[in-house]
């Protein structure tokens, strides 16, 4: 069982200190870039791999990146809350390995998931273009975007070509829609480009955190923590209902769910994987 040592106890160690600084001045960034039509996400944030945005240094990049300061400001509170812990006992090095390989497992996840998801639509897209009829649309825009992404206009359209299915006009416009809502396009003036979905940014450092907050239940399962300042939980418990949660989240995936569920999980996934590699190979040192 793993003992604190009161004495060797830093408050604020120097990774985490040096995470929260820098998480910090890239929303400061960030929003500075954004006011004067910058958007740094398209960089630096997470993207598809089939977005013409993606980059390979976006699997590190966006865990230093932030949607706004309620998301920075729960994130740098469960990193300094864990991560001061897990710093201390394992020293600089470790924490910082086992954080950024929770993050990139994180990322990683999460990708196959979109994967997963995106891949759907696109062959459904594919389809649809051999045979563009309203009947077909409507049940493109069922199974595949009203359940995940609902799009206002794409139904507008839909009912306007049903009020008129026998136009030809609705043909093209359907297939140019939804490439539209899939990788984005320019306003008819071409003076701004709109994302699709193919295009969206992930943005976060919630797997990297979520992997601390799996190694603190795995290290000290008995240690209570206080929900809300109130209710006492055991370690093991809350990060075991917390992670049913982002499954059950994940799997059900609801309308208008912007939340990374399986980017979580994985981080979870790849802390307990990297937790078990350490233990292993150095039984008498590791915990």
């Amino acid at each position: 069982m793993t003992e604190f040592r009161p004495q060797r106890f830093q408050v604020l160690p120097t990774v985490v200190k040096n995470l929260l600084i820098i998480n910090s001045i890239m929303l400061l960034i960030d929003s500075v870039l954004e006011s004067r039509g910058i958007n740094l996400s398209n960089y630096l944030g997470l993207h598809y791999w089939s977005s013409h945005y993606f980059r390979v240094w976006q699997l590190l990049t966006h865990m230093f990146m932030h949607g706004n300061l309620t998301h920075l400001l729960s994130n740098m509170f469960a990193l300094w809350m864990f991560g001061s812990i897990l710093e201390n006992i394992w020293g600089a090095k470790r924490f910082l390995i086992f954080y950024l390989v929770c993050g990139l497992g994180g990322a990683l996840c999460h990708l196959g998931i979109l994967g997963f998801e995106y891949g759907a639509i696109e062959k459904a897209f594919l389809v649809y273009q051999q045979n563009p009829t309203v009947d077909h649309f409507a049940q493109f825009l069922a199974q595949h975007v009203n359940n995940n992404h609902p799009d206002a206009y794409l139904n507008y359209f839909l009912q306007n070509w049903e009020h008129n299915p026998f136009n030809p006009a609705f043909v093209n416009q359907s297939t140019m829609l939804v490439n539209q809502y899939l990788h984005g396009g320019a306003t008819p003036d071409g003076q701004y480009f709109f994302n699709g979905i193919l295009n969206e940014a992930t943005v976060g450092a919630s797997g990297a955190v979520f992997g601390l907050l799996f190694a603190f239940g795995y290290l000290f399962p008995n240690t209570e923590l206080y929900i809300y300042f109130l209710f006492p939980l055991k370690a093991k418990y809350f990060v075991t209902l917390y992670a049913l949660f982002e499954l059950y989240s994940g799997v059900s995936n609801s309308a208008g769910d912007n939340v990374a569920h399986f980017a979580h999980l994985g981080g979870m996934l790849f802390g307990f994987f990297l937790l078990k590699y350490w233990n292993a190979k150095n039984r008498k040192s590791f915990f």
